[in-house]
């Protein structure tokens, strides 16, 4: 899977590496524009490795691990086990999310619920995400976990309002698969619209909670 981004040789280094700190079943998993990820066992645990792109510029990784660290007492994305550098390269490695993307989850009432709490959590702690909108960085399991805080970073948070245009308001498959599900009607999302005006201007969150109730 990354043949054509770094070498066999290189891997096998960054492989011994790995086990030499007890990782076992090592293998590719996903890319990313700056990472490439990687699968990994560590006793009954399974975990996610990140490691920069050798094309990637950028170095974003100890952010991400920050950022991930100031979350931990919140369960709002896996838990951060390491962070470091191989040959000039950053890592990162964090519990893996059980579940499935939003995009090919069957989300439930208690799924909304749970990404409006985390993202409303994540807007009070003055993080945003940057990346909410597409979907593919909440996973949808037993539990909802967001990941990949990348270009996350302190600046003016818009994670609620993103979240809630991605599953409900704009035209896109996941919407039409919620509002379908559930039923969703104009009342409904006017309803959304105004409660959502109301949270950028005050903060306040129980007319969206209250609306999701609803559902």
């Amino acid at each position: 899977m990354f043949d054509h981004l770094i070498s066999e040789v290189w891997l096998k280094r960054f492989y011994s590496f790995l086990k030499g700190r007890g990782y076992t079943e090592i293998r590719s998993f996903a890319k990313g524009t700056t990472s490439l990820i990687f699968r990994a066992g560590l006793g009954e645990k399974i975990f996610i490795v990140k490691l920069q792109r050798p094309d990637s510029p950028r170095m974003n990784f100890k952010r991400e691990a920050e950022i991930i660290k100031i979350l931990e007492p919140y369960e709002v994305t896996p838990r951060l086990v390491d962070y470091g550098t191989f040959e000039g390269l950053e890592y990162l490695i964090r519990e893996f999310a059980k579940g499935e993307i939003i995009f090919y989850a069957d989300v439930e009432k208690r799924h909304l619920f749970e990404i409006a709490h985390k993202t409303a959590l994540l807007d009070r702690l003055g993080i945003d995400h940057g990346q909410i909108q597409g979907g593919r960085h909440i996973i949808v399991g037993e539990r909802v976990w967001l990941i990949d805080f990348e270009k996350a970073g302190f600046r003016k948070p818009k994670n609620l309002t993103s979240a809630m245009a991605m599953l409900f308001l704009s035209d896109n498959y996941i919407s039409r698969r919620i509002r379908g599900k559930f039923g969703i009607d104009g009342v409904f999302l006017d309803g959304l619209r105004e409660e959502l005006r109301r949270y950028k201007k005050t903060g306040e969150l129980s007319g969206v909670f209250r609306l999701l109730s609803c559902l």
